[in-house]
């Protein structure tokens, strides 16, 4: 798995992110959602090293990176402070300037690098998702029927974790055929640890607070992302029943955006490996549509 990669642990500010890249050409960082680790990229990273500098962490709380204390608001499992992460971790690295690609809850992290930090981004990537403050403000029975578990992982009145716990392997199901054996593995230590089980329910407590504030205050302000943007999406998943037209809610938010789906399950990098990184190719090597690069 990850044949050529190196795998190293690097504190930026109050973590220690777990990291594997390899490679060689334009930086790209490939980013996980809930409740993968990095390994998840295993099937995909490969193929993009011959024309990139792939790199793969495990996200605050995720994986074997730290869990750093929760705070009243949530913040700390904010997706600002996950992005300034990545941003820290991508400088020590020596990539000043990278092309960004987040899955799930890593998509979100994604947008908010491209937000926040303008500077660095040079292409976004998002996959199955809309931002968390579009979602919120479309939420009605049919969202909160496909996507209860945002509520029951958010609230803090009966925490979910005490039922996690209770049997993770029942709670978050996969194996070893579909995932891959070392990345299965990898995921199993991840949600057997009770730690990590709780550092991935805060991030939900921030996406329905912190984050969703965050969104809606760039929006109020009419921030954009700046840099040509890919939203692709699973087919077999059900981003395109809650909403008609994911790219529509995209355009809102990006000038330079493109898309569609993938014919796949949600967790499209081990269901459809190749043809997302024919896809993440395409879109990283292409000349820009709008006005930045």
């Amino acid at each position: 798995m990850f044949s050529g990669f190196k795998v190293e642990r690097i504190t930026v500010g109050e973590v220690t992110l777990r990291v594997r890249h390899g490679g060689d050409g334009p930086p790209v960082v490939l980013l996980h959602g809930h409740p993968r680790t990095h390994t998840t990229w295993h099937r995909v990273a490969p193929l993009l090293t011959d024309s990139f500098t792939v790199v793969c962490p495990d996200l605050r709380g995720y994986g074997e990176s730290s869990n750093p204390p929760e705070t009243g608001d949530h913040s700390s499992y904010s997706k600002r402070a996950m992005a300034t992460d990545i941003v820290s971790l991508m400088r020590h690295l020596g990539h000043e300037r990278f092309a960004v690609v987040g899955h799930d809850r890593g998509s979100y992290v994604a947008l908010r690098v491209a937000l926040d930090h303008p500077e660095v981004a040079s292409r976004l990537v998002v996959l199955d998702s809309v931002p968390i403050g579009a979602a919120l403000a479309r939420a009605d029975a049919k969202f909160a029927s496909a996507w209860w578990h945002w509520f029951f992982l958010g609230q803090t009145a009966k925490p979910a974790e005490r039922v996690i716990n209770a049997d993770p392997d029942a709670w978050y199901g996969g194996g070893p055929v579909a995932m891959g054996e070392q990345n299965f593995a990898d995921r199993q230590r991840a949600i057997h640890d009770p730690a990590t089980v709780h550092a991935m329910c805060e991030d939900y407590r921030a996406g329905l607070s912190v984050d969703r504030a965050h969104d809606a205050a760039d929006m109020a302000a009419g921030r954009q992302i700046g840099c040509p943007t890919l939203v692709m999406w699973s087919s077999d998943d059900d981003l395109a029943d809650l909403y008609a037209d994911p790219l529509e809610i995209w355009k809102s938010w990006a000038p330079d955006v493109r898309g569609g789906s993938i014919k796949s399950g949600h967790h499209m990098a081990e269901d459809a490996p190749g043809e997302l990184a024919a896809a993440l190719r395409a879109f990283l090597t292409a000349p820009p549509r709008g006005p930045n690069t």
